[in-house]
């Protein structure tokens, strides 16, 4: 009998290809890394981020299928910075609903669009869901 079709393989199989599915379009855990975002967010924190936010993206791109919503002022945000590192900052201002002002809450110790302007909306990799 092949693994796959005994009720125990199936439960398994249907496990990890849930787990993938929804770490690829709807939650993921990262860890920050650096002290931008302190003292909201110290380093080596596990935040969880919410990648259905702002709409359906196309895994692996930086396109939304579908986007239905903008961030806000305030909420912390997850994006590609222009030289593709993936870091956490809040969205300070909107521009034009395609470009937000990202900061870090550590002040002039943040990099962040200060240095590298604004940021593409379709950067947005989601929201900060929660902080521990």
């Amino acid at each position: 009998m092949n693994d796959y079709t005994s009720p125990m393989g199936r439960a398994v199989f249907l496990a990890i290809l849930a787990a993938i599915i929804i770490k690829i379009f709807l939650f993921d855990f990262i860890l920050a890394d650096g002290d931008s975002m302190s003292p909201t967010i110290e380093n080596g924190t596990v935040l969880l981020i919410n990648k259905l936010q702002y709409g359906l993206r196309v895994p692996g791109s930086q396109k939304y299928l579908i986007r239905w919503a903008l961030p806000k002022p305030g909420e912390i945000v997850v994006f590609y910075a222009p030289g593709g590192d993936l870091v956490v900052k809040r969205c300070e201002e909107l521009k034009d609903h395609d470009t937000f002002v990202a900061r870090g809450d550590n002040g002039l110790q943040s990099y962040d669009s200060r240095s590298y302007g604004n940021i593409h909306t379709d950067n947005i990799i989601g929201r900060v869901l929660g902080i521990r």
